[in-house]
């Protein structure tokens, strides 16, 4: 882990007015001055954390994120441009694209294990049993709806394998409301009737 270096007033050339500007301190940084890069830390930090914490929320891992993007500022300060923008800038952008990277290998690793954990998983059930007694009850409800009249058939089609209202049926069908409420009531009753049910 890097070992951050506190600027104090002992350093040759140590300024105590005005403090650098976060590009000049890049620009040391660049040259491995570390007590320029410890300032440029005490500057920033702040910043960048909270970046990282609005995308991670999780705080452990943020600081995490956020030691890794000082690393790399670190490493590769030489590559910064002030003609392509400023610091902050740069160094927003590097935590930002860390945060997502975390926040994708997150859900990737949690997307992983649940498909392990389907795969893994024994069923408890016969599924060809199950899918055969859908397929026969599927069979019997079709039957059934045949013998519905047609307008029976329509508005039922429409309102329970549709999905649509009884406005919408009866906007559909061009008939009032309660026509569509009448068919509907004695095409349920004749359903439960062929297939047995009690009512």
């Amino acid at each position: 882990m890097l070992k951050l270096v506190t600027r104090d007033s002992e350093i040759p050339g140590y300024d105590d007015g005005v403090a650098d500007t976060p590009e000049q301190l890049l620009q040391r940084v660049a040259t491995g001055d570390r007590e320029a890069f410890a300032a440029l830390y005490d500057q920033t930090a702040p910043r960048v954390l909270g970046l990282i914490k609005r995308l991670l929320k999780d705080h452990s891992q943020s600081e995490e994120v956020t030691q890794e993007v000082f690393l790399e500022i670190w490493q590769t300060a030489t590559r910064f441009d002030t003609k392509k923008g400023g610091a902050a800038s740069w160094m927003l952008t590097m935590a930002h694209r860390r945060a997502v990277d975390r926040v994708r290998a997150s859900q990737s690793s949690r997307d992983r294990d649940t498909k392990i954990g389907i795969r893994d998983f024994e069923a408890g059930y016969d599924q060809v049993s199950e899918s055969v007694e859908i397929r026969i009850e599927h069979e019997r409800v079709q039957r059934a709806l045949g013998r519905l009249t047609e307008l029976q058939r329509q508005a039922v089609t429409l309102a329970y394998y549709g999905g649509y209202s009884h406005s919408e049926v009866s906007t559909m069908l061009h008939v009032p409301i309660g026509t569509v409420k009448t068919r509907l009531r004695d095409g349920m009753i004749r359903l439960r009737d062929e297939l047995g049910v009690a009512s």
